[in-house]
């Protein structure tokens, strides 16, 4: 059943440059929400999926270390995380469990807030892209032409390589939206992205092997000191995208 996006804001202008002068003749200045006046229910829930695919995966560092080789089966299904699904690729290779599993646990995991961000660019257009940017400039400019360009040009084909493509998937999720594709033609191209990009991960984890295994299984053995170092990674590579 496709979402029916509730009417777009009237101060949403979908194919203005972000840097679009304000009423009083000065530069546009960033909005701290992608809409303008009191959000409708939907604007808040659309922020709270948004919201929320960013704390999980946070919250659920810890499980890294408690089950990378107890359980890895259920890491891939809880995260769905590039490390858990090349995990399991290599624990297929060593007959520990199944490559098939290996490739489809991760997907309702990797999939699961990808609506929110077509219905997001359903619902605020262009909005949406600039408050995720950052806010107005230069920069954001050029990355929603490119956007834009995708989506024309590539359209179902960016859904389905989605995570191949040097932007970020959601980016891409909320252009497809705002350019009017459907809700059932979205989901079904995005479970064929998934798929393609877990299978991806899959082969090259069975690739690895047993080396990837014991890596593994080394985070497994020194427990809050493997999380502590990959939060930091996390926090290290987010700080150099935002530079």
């Amino acid at each position: 059943m496709d979402v029916v996006p509730a009417r777009r804001p009237t101060d949403a202008r979908p194919r203005e440059g972000p840097d679009a002068q304000a009423g009083n003749g000065g530069p546009a200045r960033p909005q701290p929400l992608p809409w303008q006046g009191r959000g409708e229910r939907a604007d808040w829930i659309i922020l709270g999926g948004i919201a929320a695919s960013t704390l999980i995966p946070l919250l659920l560092l810890p499980l890294i270390p408690a089950l990378v080789s107890s359980h890895p089966e259920l890491l891939e299904l809880l995260r769905g995380s590039t490390a858990s699904v090349i995990n399991m690729g290599a624990r297929a290779r060593i007959g520990e469990t199944s490559i098939v599993l290996a490739v489809i646990l991760g997907v309702p995991s990797l999939m699961m807030f990808d609506w929110v961000y077509w219905w997001a660019g359903r619902r605020w257009g262009d909005a949406v892209f600039v408050w995720l940017l950052g806010g107005p400039g230069p920069k954001t400019e050029q990355r929603l032409d490119r956007l834009h360009r995708i989506e024309a040009k590539a359209g179902p084909f960016a859904v389905v390589f989605a995570y191949l493509l040097p932007v970020p998937a959601a980016l891409v999720y909320a252009a497809v939206g705002d350019g009017g594709m459907r809700l059932g033609v979205f989901l079904l191209l995005d479970v064929l992205g998934t798929l393609l990009w877990t299978g991806l991960l899959s082969a090259a984890g069975y690739g690895f092997g047993q080396g990837a295994v014991d890596v593994a299984d080394t985070i497994a053995h020194y427990g809050i000191w493997a999380t502590l170092a990959i939060v930091l990674f996390v926090m290290v590579t987010a700080r150099r995208r935002q530079r």
